[in-house]
């Protein structure tokens, strides 16, 4: 199985409105519901491909009994290929809520995200014991998004340090000072977007600034680029993946399909250039989807044998 872990899990609400308009009443076309937080968006992804999955982290409140109750319900419908094992902590604290705004005139979304809940000492010790026990059947773990008010800045480098003393391959997918951290703990894959990738380097320069991550402690780097697809850089090599058009649409999730695609790639032993052709032929089809964590198989499927894999020369 594949673990994913959501230190911040969230309660994803969409809202759908005919066009956004600044201060004016809306009328709400559409609402929809998804348990939230980018690990749990990576292991929808993944269970849709397949793959069978953990999902860990932390639950409190009203909000977190009806992220885990829509957990449930997924599982109950039978529509995903894989299995999600709900594995989350319990916490006092009140899991977040994060609401999107879309536009359908522009496709445009406008993101709200709530504070996550403080975690305390003892809730921090329950995790970190459960973790070490799920890591013993895991092939692997992905490491997402923020992390809550009381844990320390430098605990995704601890996670990471776990998941290497274990043997299993770590992908972390965090920002600023976390990832900062996180990284010099030699994690297996970093995947952050170019904003993510300059804040840690100093550099706009893509290749350039997951070179520069590569010699801060990443084993590798795969680096999104938005619209322009996504960047790898290892050890031995480069290459950039471009997807065949841009397509409109929802752009929040792609990101973490695309850490599902480098993921199910990884524990099925598939080469770099087939991973990342994977990651941006999900990428773009969650941008087809209604919600983050979901994709567009029918755009999937078309993109994945059009996207164009350039090669670099290898790198130091």
């Amino acid at each position: 199985m594949i673990l994913t872990v959501t230190l911040n899990a969230a309660l994803d609400i969409t809202y759908r409105v005919p066009r956004l308009r600044p201060h004016t009443t809306h009328r709400v076309a559409e609402v929809v519901e998804r348990p939230g937080g980018k690990g749990l968006n990576v292991a929808r992804v993944l269970a849709a491909l397949g793959h069978d999955t953990v999902v860990t982290g932390f639950a409190g409140g009203p909000t977190g009994g009806a992220l885990r109750a829509q957990l449930a319900a997924l599982g109950a419908a039978g529509t995903l290929r894989g299995r999600i094992t709900d594995a989350l902590l319990p916490i006092a604290g009140a899991t977040r809520r994060t609401v999107g705004v879309v536009d359908a005139h522009t496709g445009d979304t406008t993101q709200l995200n709530e504070p996550g809940p403080p975690v305390t000492s003892a809730e921090w010790s329950d995790f970190t014991e459960s973790y070490g026990r799920l890591l013993r059947e895991a092939a692997a773990v992905a490491l997402c998004g923020s992390l809550p008010p009381g844990v320390p800045v430098g605990m995704y480098a601890q996670l990471v340090r776990d998941a290497r003393s274990a043997g299993v391959p770590v992908l972390l997918d965090t920002s600023g000072e976390p990832l900062r951290r996180g990284i010099a703990a030699r994690p297996d894959i970093v995947k952050p977007n170019a904003d993510e990738l300059a804040g840690l380097t100093g550099s706009t320069e893509p290749v350039r600034a997951a070179r520069d991550a590569r010699r801060r402690g990443a084993r590798a780097v795969a680096a999104s680029l938005g619209a322009d697809g996504m960047l790898a850089v290892t050890a031995d090599t480069a290459w950039r993946a471009t997807p065949p058009r841009r397509l409109a649409g929802n752009p929040t999730g792609a990101g973490d399909s695309a850490v599902a695609g480098l993921l199910s790639g990884l524990v099925e032993g598939l080469s770099w250039p087939h991973r990342l052709a994977r990651a941006v032929a999900l990428a773009a089809a969650t941008v087809r989807a209604p919600a983050a964590g979901e994709f567009d198989r029918a755009t999937y499927e078309e993109a994945l044998p059009h996207i164009r894999i350039t090669e670099h020369p290898a790198v130091a």
